[in-house]
């Protein structure tokens, strides 16, 4: 026997092996959402239903459904909170199904207004579990999609953008001017009117001597007292 975990169980003086299962919840058409659960072979469909009301906040006042389905996609069995023909709920074992060619279910949880989820055997898990367990989760809960959210992988290609895309087909500045967002052309552009600045303010400068003062000499008009 190969290497597992698993859980042992008395029942009238006999020893059950029974193993750990995985399945996956997903929504029709719905990448952005799912929720994985670890279930004991001997837990029942109620206590997987009861579960993943509680996880996924589904309605408690609902006629509720598993449509199990073979590999191909075919109708096995149907099974209720009543026996519908195949046993009700809490009297059908994970094992149970499995052994009767169940690979996925169609779970409704709101018979009523036909709202379900669609779950899928993943095969045997070296992990334990008593009963019933998430242990993976993606997305909000259905109700959430139910009122318009749509989930990042769900969008059209074309509306997939980030604020970075942009960004990253910019061409990258190195040093002081990448730390800017200026170019190094930019930079020359600011030394030139510097330097034009300061040129303007010589000549305001110059302006601003002694009108009477050409090139540095002095000029009298005959009235002041000449210097000795």
């Amino acid at each position: 026997m190969q290497p597992r975990r698993i859980i042992l169980y008395l029942c009238l003086g006999k020893t059950i092996l029974s193993m750990t299962y995985k399945y996956r919840v997903t929504l029709e058409g719905i990448k952005g959402f799912y929720r994985v659960y670890l279930i004991d072979g001997a837990s029942t469909l109620y206590s997987f239903h009861k579960q993943m009301r509680a996880d996924m906040e589904f309605p408690q006042d609902q006629l509720i459904l598993f449509k199990g389905l073979d590999s191909k996609g075919g109708l096995v069995a149907r099974f209720g909170l009543f026996d519908l023909g195949a046993g009700a709920v809490d009297q059908i074992s994970i094992s149970q199904t499995i052994k009767n060619g169940i690979t996925s279910f169609v779970y409704f949880y709101d018979v009523t207004n036909k709202k379900s989820v669609n779950i899928t055997f993943e095969g045997e898990s070296p992990e334990s579990a008593p009963s019933p367990v998430l242990v993976d989760s993606k997305g909000p809960d259905p109700i959430e999609f139910e009122n318009g959210y749509v989930a990042f992988e769900d969008l059209p290609a074309e509306q997939r953008h980030l604020p970075s895309d942009d960004d990253d087909d910019k061409p990258r500045k190195g040093g002081l001017g990448g730390l800017l967002n200026i170019s190094l052309d930019d930079l020359d552009d600011l030394s030139d009117e510097d330097a034009d600045d300061e040129d303007l303010d010589e000549d305001e400068d110059e302006e601003e001597e002694d009108p009477d003062d050409e090139d540095g000499k002095l000029i009298y008009d005959g009235t002041e007292e000449l210097p000795v």
